[in-house]
């Protein structure tokens, strides 16, 4: 049974992981510079991730495939975690540092990094399963993360900036429009369904590239509260999440779905949002690179003490 599921864990992780450590040498080698990881993290965010969830969802019985509890539990969970680290920022003597903590602890990178190990660890046929789920948590992670940065900047959070920031968010567009045509008696025509999952498909792989050419070793400093915030993104809040979600009835799929979703490692998007609002963009660069390199070994672990205990 162990070997059985440490091998289950590291087929899941380690093509993650090579990937990641696969951009870090081409960039030490030079074949990738700044200039692409920048380039392509917008192209991925902008066009193929976008391409790719619409795909996915536009395509789905949502009426029959919908995963209710699964996401409902983890808005919950977000929202709460969220607020609770919000009330632990009071603690900061430094407010720059105030809403690049929260922010980096409780936004995770679910987009590329959660949606590419939930593929792995469940195969192709989870994809509309974990886009219901970055359906539901996009929103309300931006929403959350642009009012606390904003809050802890002394800054009165504009009405008009929030909803700009959310409308223009091309996941978000992404999203809203693939519900919209999934609830439609209309069927997408082949063309457009090949074409958006050629684009899509190039979306892991060159994220998980440009996500290893932005780590900076330099960025990793002795600081608790570094270490702090990268502890509860990929340790506290899965763990909890997982948790909670088993004995509120999660099994399966979607109790592993949640692990993976939850402990992903800080997001990228969280670093321009901190330059532009606000903030202590330093400690931000330092979680995301931290959280990154680090949760490849608590998601093999996690996963397999899941396996292992016969959750997943």
């Amino acid at each position: 049974m162990i070997p059985d599921s440490l091998i289950f864990a590291l087929d899941v992780t380690l093509p993650i992981s090579l990937i990641i450590l696969l951009g870090m040498i081409l960039k030490r080698w030079g074949l990738i510079t700044d200039e692409f990881a920048y380039v392509g993290a917008n192209l991925v965010f902008k066009v193929s991730l976008p391409c790719l969830l619409f795909v996915n969802i536009a395509t789905t019985q949502l009426s029959q495939s919908f995963p209710v509890n699964l996401t409902l539990f983890a808005l919950v969970f977000i929202s709460i975690a969220f607020a609770l680290c919000h009330a632990f920022a009071f603690l900061i003597p430094n407010r720059g540092s105030r809403g690049a903590f929260v922010q980096g602890a409780c936004r995770g990178n679910i987009a590329i990094v959660g949606l590419a190990l939930s593929v792995n660890a469940f195969g192709e046929q989870i994809l509309p399963m974990a886009s219901m789920y970055l359906a539901v948590m996009v929103l309300p992670l931006n929403v959350y993360s642009i009012l606390t940065l904003y809050y802890h900047q002394e800054q009165s959070p504009s009405v008009l900036q929030v909803i700009k920031a959310v409308l223009t968010n091309p996941l978000a567009i992404a999203i809203s429009l693939a519900i919209a045509f999934a609830f439609l008696p209309l069927q997408l025509p082949s063309l457009l369904i090949d074409t958006g999952n050629y684009i899509g498909g190039m979306t892991l792989p060159l994220a998980l590239l440009c996500v290893g050419a932005s780590i900076r070793w330099y960025e990793f400093r002795a600081s608790k509260l570094l270490y702090l915030a990268i502890a509860g993104k990929i340790m506290i809040l899965p763990v909890l999440a997982t948790v909670l979600g088993y004995m509120l009835g999660l099994r399966g799929v979607e109790l592993g779905v949640l692990y993976i979703m939850m402990g992903a490692p800080t997001a990228a998007a969280a670093y321009p949002m901190v330059r532009s609002i606000g903030g202590d963009h330093h400690l931000t660069a330092a979680i995301i690179a931290g959280s990154t390199v680090l949760s490849v070994f608590t998601s093999t672990l996690g996963l397999f003490i899941l396996r292992l205990l016969l959750w997943v």
